[in-house]
This record gives structure tokens, C-alpha cells and sequence, in this order.
């Protein structure tokens, strides 16, 4: 079986993430690919050698273009900060090799597109990381939506909320510093991606954006923070759904509060990350006194559950998400077929971002097109 040379960019949060799940997708999903953890890059030598050790990679280096130059690495995971990914995406389609980007892709609109104009142009696989509209249940929602299960779409409320930065006291960090490490920046495009995976593409937006607490402490006082705590968007679908989305960093109590609802003319439906196991169902039929949502636990008939466990119920967890994506990655680079989502798509959420923050700043309504 063919294997393939792994070089992942980051070994933090999302560079572990990915590192084990390259590790783990070709037992699960018995891909045609096999993944070989060849190299992995950090900011330090000493960084980079202790997540060789801890991942299994066979080198690691801590200069992300002896990585994306080396001949042995076939594919390229970047799970750097964004403000990076425009430099190592270029450089990577430069040498014809494949791309898992991490979400948001890039730090801005501008560098999205340069982005996708590079992935285009150097006609390799191109791939965003957004993982949460992976799992099972909301994989079968769509589904759900394509096949006309509840109708003609009416509305759609997406939320994501988390409470990391709700207490006013906790110190200034880089989350708190720079538009792009704000929510709109963060958690905003989760959310986005999935009203467009379900919905469709939007056509308009109303937003506004606060920043709640305009200061933390800081080493030497109080820092300014200057980016946004939370931000509300009313927006139309190009399908003519309504909807509203809501995103914070500061919703007290709220852990992984990525939510939606879509409801349509023959039923809706429910979903929360907090309990990603679940989708809740109404169907608009039969007596009004036995109508109800009805709690549908993921099993092996739900997509990609049944490589995980054979049991319903029994459930699948964060980092199957990654697997999952993974899975899809190899499969684009194996067959050559382009796989959701590509780099345009996710330039298409950072539109919605920027035209959402333009939105807010001149507090009126914006078109997507406009910006």
C-alpha cells in the first residue's frame, strides 16, 4: 500500500490533533493511502524534537521551509497561527504539494484570496480544516436537508459560543490582541461554514460586533484589548432563507456552544456540540397531540460513524473529527477530485467575516458581493 509523507506545521493544539490523526486514519478507514509522520515543524529546536519524540514523527525541524522543501514530505498540514498561513500555502503550491490548511484560512480576505489563486493555479489538492460540520450528525443533517425532509428552508439560527475570556479578570493574551484573533476572527468562521454547508451561499448580512471588556491585565497594568468579545449577524441567504448567527468568547457557561436550528415548511431541526451524538428531529406530521422533536442518536446507519464503533449510541468524540478529515484529505490526493471544503470555500467565509465586520463598522446592511 502506498504510503505518504505527513509534514505538519505546529505542534500545539491543532498540530497534535492532526499528528494523531494521521496516525490513526488508515486503521480506521483502511484509506489507500498510508500516512508517514515524516517531519514536523515548531518555533524552536527544542519544541520541534520534543513533539517529534511525543507524535512518532521521523524528523523535526524548526524552520517550516526545510520542511515544506523537503523532498520526502509529500502533503502539508499547517496548524500555525493564521498570520503565517498565506506564506506556507504559497510556498507549499510553489513545490506542488497538497495543502490542509487550518481554519481560518489566512489572517484576512486579502490573504484568502491569494491563497486560493495559488491553490488554483498550481492545480493540486487544496483543503480548509473545519472539522465541527464533520461529524456524524450534522453530516446526516444535511443529508437530511438535501432530501427535502423538512421542506422548503424558512430559517436558520447558527450560534458559536464558548466562555475561555467571559471573566473580566483574566489576563490580556494573544487571543485578545489583533482583529484576527477576535471572535469574528476565532469562532465565527465554525459557524459561517456550516450556515453555508447547510443553507447555502449568503447574500447580505446586518452585524454588530462589541468589544465588552476593553481591558485585561497585563504584565506591566491594564492592556487594551483590540479585537471583538462577541458579534451578532442578521443575514439573507441567496435561497431567500432568513437567518441570525451569534458568536462569543465571553458566553458564561457555554463550552463548545457551536448550535444550530433550521426550520423548514414540513419539520426542523436541532443540533448542539455540547451533545454531538444527538440530532433532534421534528417532523410536521400525524396528530398534533403525538408532534414532537424526536432525539436521534448516532449509530453505524449515520454517516461515518460505523468505522468508529458498531454500537449506536455509543458515540464519537473530537478527535474523531480530525480522522474524518484526514480520511477526506488522503482520498483528494489519492483520486485527484477536489474535496469540500476547498480553499474557495473557505475564502467564501472570510467574506462573510470582512463584509460582517464592514457591516458593523457602518451599521448598515451589506452585501457579500460588496466587499
Amino acid at each position: 500500500m502506498p504510503e505518504i509523507g505527513i509534514g505538519i506545521i505546529g505542534g500545539g493544539y491543532m498540530g497534535k490533533a492532526h499528528a494523531v490523526a494521521m496516525s490513526a486514519v488508515g486503521a480506521v478507514f483502511d484509506t489507500g493511502l498510508r500516512p508517514r509522520l515524516e517531519m514536523i515543524a515548531a518555533t524552536s529546536p527544542e519544541r520541534a524534537q520534543h513533539y517529534r519524540r511525543a507524535y512518532g514523527f521521523t524528523r523535526g525541524t524548526h524552520d517550516w521551509r526545510v520542511l515544506v522543501e523537503d523532498p520526502a514530505v509529500d502533503a502539508v498540514v499547517i496548524a500555525a497561527p493564521q498570520e503565517l498561513h498565506r506564506e506556507i500555502a504559497l510556498a507549499a503550491f510553489g513545490r506542488g504539494k497538497p495543502v490542509l490548511c487550518e481554519k481560518p484560512l489566512g489572517a484576512s480576505l486579502d490573504d484568502s484570496r491569494a491563497m486560493t489563486a495559488a491553490a488554483e493555479a498550481s492545480g493540486v489538492v487544496n483543503m480548509v480544516a473545519f472539522n465541527y460540520i464533520r461529524t456524524p450528525a450534522s453530516q446526516y443533517a444535511r443529508q437530511l436537508i438535501a432530501e427535502g425532509a423538512i421542506g422548503r428552508l424558512t430559517w436558520f439560527r447558527g450560534e458559536h459560543t464558548e466562555d475561555f475570556l467571559a471573566d473580566p479578570e483574566a489576563p490580556a493574551t494573544w487571543r485578545t490582541r489583533g482583529r484576527s484573533n477576535g471572535t469574528m476572527g476565532d469562532l465565527a468562521p465554525h459557524m459561517i461554514n456550516a450556515a453555508l454547508a447547510l443553507i447555502g451561499p449568503i447574500d447580505r448580512v446586518m452585524a454588530d460586533i462589541e468589544t465588552v471588556h476593553e481591558t485585561r491585565p497585563g504584565a506591566d497594568g491594564p492592556e487594551a484589548v483590540t479585537n471583538d468579545d462577541h458579534g451578532q449577524v442578521m443575514c439573507r441567504f441567496t435561497n431567500g432563507v432568513m437567518g441570525h448567527l451569534y458568536f462569543s468568547r465571553i458566553s458564561t457557561g457555554r463550552k463548545m456552544g457551536y448550535a444550530y436550528e433550521v426550520t423548514g415548511t414540513k419539520g426542523a431541526i436541532r443540533f448542539d456540540q455540547e451533545d454531538q451524538n444527538a440530532l433532534w428531529l421534528y417532523r410536521a406530521e400525524g396528530p398534533e397531540a403525538t408532534r414532537g422533536f424526536v432525539k436521534i442518536l448516532m449509530g453505524p446507519d449515520h454517516p461515518d460513524y460505523l468505522p468508529f464503533c458498531q454500537g449506536p449510541g455509543h458515540g464519537t468524540g473530537y478527535q474523531d473529527q480530525i480522522i474524518i478529515e484526514a480520511r477526506d484529505f488522503l482520498r483528494a490526493i489519492e483520486t485527484g477530485d477536489p474535496v469540500w471544503p476547498t480553499f474557495r470555500d473557505g475564502m467564501e467565509v472570510n467574506r462573510v467575516v470582512a463584509t460582517a465586520i464592514a457591516s458593523s463598522d457602518a451599521r448598515q446592511w451589506l452585501s457579500t458581493s460588496s466587499v
